[in-house]
């Protein structure tokens, strides 16, 4: 029975993001519709507020991990182990398996 609850979970979440991904689709091609109808200084105002949206979303995407406990700590260790070469390369893991 938990398998079954697990499992409609599951299918529940991949239809939510197969729903979320087909908007975002349909909303690129309206957009795109928008965009060829603009003048060259709208389409460089447009540029710019996207790029300002984009960069806003990184930030709160950074400052969404770096509220994670020990991530910053982590990911600092893990940028020094890798300068002073303390990696196994990804081609050596993947022969192991």
């Amino acid at each position: 029975m938990e398998d079954t609850i697990q499992t409609v979970e599951n299918n529940t979440e991949e239809n939510s993001e197969a729903i979320a991904l087909s908007q975002a689709i349909e909303l690129q091609e309206h957009i795109n519709q928008y965009l060829k109808q603009l003048s060259l200084e709208r389409l460089k105002v447009i540029a710019d507020f996207a790029a300002y949206l984009a960069d806003k979303e990184s930030e709160e995407a950074t400052q969404e991990l770096e509220e994670i406990p020990g991530f910053v700590e982590s990911f600092e260790k893990g940028k020094k182990d890798i300068s002073e070469g303390r990696v196994t390369p990804l081609e050596k893991l993947k022969r192991k398996y």
